[in-house]
């Protein structure tokens, strides 16, 4: 209780700092609704972080904060119709990990990691599983390898979109275990899960969370194995590519809040200050636990460095496995 306590009194003092910041920052901003843009349908792991966050920005900022879902091109036209928007902190985004790959994935993304856009800060992450239907008659990891190395023309695995994090594990899974497996890329997690269930595709490789996570609990497709490097304490039960003998096989999609490069600092700060207040509310941190994702509260150094870290960790990724996208 006095824990509780003291984290409620943390989230009053840092609620009145921001009330104090939102009047210095820019102009009064915000004097009109936010908006922010998706880089993924709704359904999967980013569109639900944001939907997380959405009402307690709303509180803290004064004005509504609106979800616009923009998918396509692996994430790029979300990404860039954000990263073209004006400087003012009303346009915002919330992008996977996508963010931190397409730059050195596609030869014309239309964006810079490290130019064109100021990281406002990490909202949530999750590992990626790798995932058969119930019924597929495949009951571990291990089966489902040999059966790929068996039959090199039969297995597809579907995955919410090329450059995504759940597609580079399965390159990676690929590199490591010289299984065949065949990329077949959606336009988001959602649309990869009904894919599987329709039987379009045989595997599934998807963040934790959302319509993955709920596919997951009703029985409808089964996790062979996940990409953390610790079991997810939602599906104990399922191991880690570690432990099931996979070496530099970790990963985990993130999804985080980032504003066009130019937008003034007092708008950043005022916006990574409320991000902050509302990841560390216990029933915001409930709410995604229960959706199969972890709440980060990293701020934006804490993003600023995790991009730093992982632009070039995922390049490497890319060049190993000779992945090109248009």
């Amino acid at each position: 209780m006095a824990l509780f306590r003291t984290g409620r009194r943390f989230a009053l003092a840092a609620a009145a700092g921001l009330a104090a910041g939102r009047a210095s920052a820019q102009g009064g901003w915000p004097e009109r609704p936010v908006t922010i843009v998706v880089c993924f349908p709704p359904g999967g792991s980013t569109d639900f972080s944001a939907r997380m966050v959405a009402p307690g920005l709303s509180e803290l900022l004064g004005k509504p904060v609106v979800i616009e879902n923009r998918a396509g091109a692996g994430g790029n036209i979300g990404i860039g119709v954000v990263a073209r928007a004006q400087p003012d902190g009303y346009t915002l985004l919330v992008a996977s990990s996508v963010f931190v790959v397409n730059a050195s994935l596609y030869r014309n993304a239309p964006y810079d990691p490290f130019r064109d856009f100021a990281p406002v800060g990490t909202l949530g992450a999750s590992p990626n599983l790798i995932c058969v239907r119930s019924d597929s008659g495949i009951s571990s990891f291990a089966e489902l390898i040999a059966a790929a190395k068996a039959n090199p023309d039969r297995f597809n695995y579907a995955s919410p979109g090329i450059g995504t994090t759940p597609h580079l594990a399965g390159e990676v899974l690929k590199l490591r275990t010289g299984a065949s497996l065949t990329h077949v890329p959606f336009l988001g997690a959602g649309p990869a899960v009904q894919a599987i269930l329709a039987g379009t595709t045989e595997v599934l490789i998807a963040s934790q969370g959302g319509q993955v996570e709920i596919a997951v609990r009703n029985g409808q497709i089964k996790a062979l194995a996940q990409t953390g490097a610790e079991r997810s304490p939602d599906i104990p039960d399922v191991p880690t590519l570690t432990e099931l003998g996979l070496k530099d096989a970790v990963s985990e999609t993130f999804n985080a809040l980032y504003a066009p490069a130019a937008t003034p600092p007092a708008v950043i700060r005022t916006l990574s200050e409320a991000v902050l207040v509302v990841l560390r509310r216990p029933e915001v941190q409930q709410r995604y636990r229960a959706g199969g994702v972890i709440a980060l509260p990293e701020g934006a150094d804490g993003l600023k460095a995790r991009v730093a870290r992982e632009v070039p960790l995922w390049r490497d990724v890319i060049r190993q496995a000779r992945i090109a996208a248009e």
